[in-house]
């Protein structure tokens, strides 16, 4: 194991998207209540912005930590429909997903939203979890590692390094997630390597430290494997962190569960 990967802890973060009412939420965190988490790792869900109060009071006694799934641009003021940094931080929030393919993809978002969402996160004192990926016909025409890199190229300006070095990454192959297909453990780990040597070959220090989590279709079945190697410190999970023992599975496959 290299220096860098002993400095990394493993990180499983739970995205929930546009799903649960108050009962089955109520349901899910009941079971994510009991759980003990390792020291050296972290468990987190995001629950759509409507329900964070209630999942974050449900859980403040708990090991999990709250996250949400994304963030304004702008501080504060006239944005009628958005939720700033600072209104996630006082709801108890530690961790915020920008960049999501979804958000990309659906909604229009730009590289350069991506990394303001990121400098308002850190000016707020919250961690940025940065989601970057390919397409499916991106990947066919072998320009993965192009397209991831496009999607990085603001965090590695001179002001972008600094905001870089205290986010999480996401790597999530935008053809794998939610359509029950999977990057192969081999797959995953050749884009986080990438991902990381890129980074470390503009930014000296940084890219050893940085965790890179891998999302797109994580089941209990494939995450052992997954998380084993060497560049992958985690991942983040959809569908499955919707159903308690699945999501519990996938987290003891990271270390980061212990049962009670």
């Amino acid at each position: 194991m290299h220096e860098g990967e002993l400095m990394r802890s493993k990180l499983v973060i739970g995205n929930w998207k546009m799903n649960g009412d108050q009962a089955t939420i109520n349901g899910l965190i009941a079971d994510l209540s009991k759980t003990e988490v390792s020291r050296l790792s972290e468990l987190v869900v995001c629950p759509p912005f409507l329900y964070l109060q209630q999942v974050g009071n449900s859980l403040s006694q708990s090991a999990v930590k709250l996250g949400a799934q994304n963030v304004c641009q702008f501080s504060n003021g006239a944005y009628t429909g958005e939720v700033s940094a600072s209104m996630l931080k006082d709801l108890g929030c530690e961790y915020v997903l920008v960049g999501h393919s979804e958000r990309r993809h659906v909604f229009g978002e730009s590289s350069q939203q991506v990394f303001d969402k990121a400098s308002q996160l850190i000016e707020a004192g919250l961690v940025p979890v940065v989601c970057v990926g390919e397409t499916l016909s991106e990947r066919e025409s072998g320009i993965t590692e192009k397209s991831v890199a496009e999607q990085l190229s603001f965090f590695l300006t001179e002001q972008g390094v600094a905001v870089l070095e205290k986010c999480v990454l996401a790597y999530e192959p935008v053809w794998a997630i939610g359509t029950g297909l999977s990057a192969t453990p081999g797959q995953a780990q050749d884009v986080h390597r990438f991902m990381r040597e890129h980074i470390g070959s503009r930014v000296a220090g940084v890219s050893a430290r940085l965790q890179i989590l891998y999302g797109g279709s994580v089941k209990a079945g494939n995450a052992a494997e997954l998380f084993a190697m060497p560049d992958i410190d985690g991942g983040l999970i959809g569908g499955a962190s919707l159903v308690a023992k699945e999501f519990l599975a996938i987290a003891e496959a990271a270390g980061s569960y212990k049962a009670t």
